[in-house]
Order: C-alpha cells, then structure tokens, then sequence
C-alpha cells in the first residue's frame, strides 16, 4: 500500500515557509495573500488561515482590515490596549489637573493613527466613566478626575 502525504501538518509547513520568508527579507512588511499561497501549496482557503494563526501566535503576523497580513518585528512594541485606556492615560503621562482642557478628538486621532468616529467613541467611553467632562458640540472636553489605575498582582 503506498504511502500518501498527509494534509495534516501542511499549515505548519506553510507556516515555517512564511516565517523564514520574513526572516530573510528585513524590508517586507505584508505576507503573501491567502490566494498566492494557496495556488503555490495547491490547498484550501482554511489551510493558508491556519498557516496565519500559527504565526500570530508566534508573533510573526497579525491581520488588518481587508483581509491582508501585515509582519511584525520583533522591536515594534505595539500597545494592544483599548483606546479609551491608552487615551486615559494622556491625563497622567501629561500630567494634566482636574479641570484642564483635553486634547481635541482630530488630535487624538493623529496621535494614535486611528479614524476621528473611533476616537469619539473611546471619548464617550471616558466620559461615561466619569474621566472626561463633555463640554458639547464645538467644546472643549476636560478633565473630571484623574484616572486610578489599580496594579493587580
């Protein structure tokens, strides 16, 4: 009886293909798309989904909107907070008082490289919680109270 190779193990393959691709190419910053290597592997959508899983959790990778891949250095340290936490934390690291005025959503959103909508919501968010007073449309917002922030060990 002949011996078949079996599909089980493929992703990690593709996986460790992908991974000493980007080992070897320190400029490259997206992965081949699911369609490049499932034509080169000759395997299914949900194989190649796998491969990018693997390398998720090893760091390697991580998905952005529209379906693509991007690559992840080992010296980038993203900060994969809520953005109502890392906003939050403007009032310490700024070391702004009650009652102080709060950077304006345009500007949070260029500083944190997100969309103005995004950043109102992660606003609101603070607001709610009591962090932020809202000043209305066209207001400046302010600082309520300066956020506590509880170290659980």
């Amino acid at each position: 009886m002949a011996q078949q190779a079996s599909p089980r193990g493929t992703f990690l393959e593709i996986a460790a293909e992908v991974k000493a691709l980007v080992a070897s190419d320190p400029e490259m910053t997206k992965l081949p798309t699911v369609a490049d290597l499932r034509q080169r592997h000759g395997v299914s959508r949900g194989v190649v989904l796998r491969a990018f899983e693997v390398l998720q959790k090893e760091g390697v990778a991580e998905p952005v909107p529209g379906g693509r891949w991007r690559v992840v250095r080992a010296s980038e340290q993203a900060d994969r907070r809520p953005l109502e936490e890392r906003i939050a934390d403007i009032v310490t690291k700024d070391r702004l008082e009650a009652g102080a005025a709060f950077p304006s959503a345009s500007a949070l959103a260029e500083r944190f490289g997100v969309s103005r909508p995004t950043v109102t919501k992660a606003l609101d968010k603070l607001e709610a919680a009591g962090v932020l007073a809202s000043g209305g449309q066209g207001k400046v917002r302010t600082v309520r109270a300066v956020p506590i922030r509880e170290e659980r060990l």
